[in-house]
């Protein structure tokens, strides 16, 4: 079973690293993606260079509906029903595929990297994650398996 505070707390150490798309170096830069790649390893989770995604333009999502994204969160977690935990990854949909995700601190409190903002902490439940009628840009939760 994976440590949840060990999860969050090496989460919040990655708080205020810039966006970079396709990097992973805290402090300095890491896209949503690559951060979560990054807090799993240092936790032990993933060992290093396990989970080495393709090249992937930052506004791939925008022009194409594959799940690429998504096959990757797949590889190591499964879909959640029911109330988000801690170390869970909330999906989102921006464009035509699930291009965005976070880590789950307390929901609807996650944290995550976003363009133009880096690595913060945001409510689920805020106009961030919502399209222009309102309604949640949430694709699902997803859990870690057991290793």
């Amino acid at each position: 079973m994976m440590d949840k505070e060990k999860i969050i707390n090496e989460a919040l150490s990655w708080l205020n690293t810039p966006y970079h798309s396709e990097a992973k170096i805290k402090g300095v830069g890491v896209d949503c993606g690559q951060f979560l790649l990054g807090v799993y390893e240092n936790v032990g989770y993933l060992k290093p260079g396990e989970c080495i995604p393709e090249h992937y333009p930052h506004d791939r999502h925008l022009h194409r509906s594959e799940e690429k994204y998504m096959e990757y969160i797949l590889k190591f977690c499964d879909p959640v029903d029911g109330e988000p935990q801690p170390g869970d990854i909330a999906m989102f949909r921006y464009g035509k595929s699930s291009s965005h995700s976070a880590i789950v601190i307390d929901w609807p409190w996650v944290i995550h990297s976003y363009v133009r903002l880096g690595v913060i902490k945001s409510n689920a439940n805020e106009s961030l994650f919502k399209y222009e009628d309102g309604t949640s840009r949430l694709t699902g939760i997803y859990r870690p398996k057991a290793r």
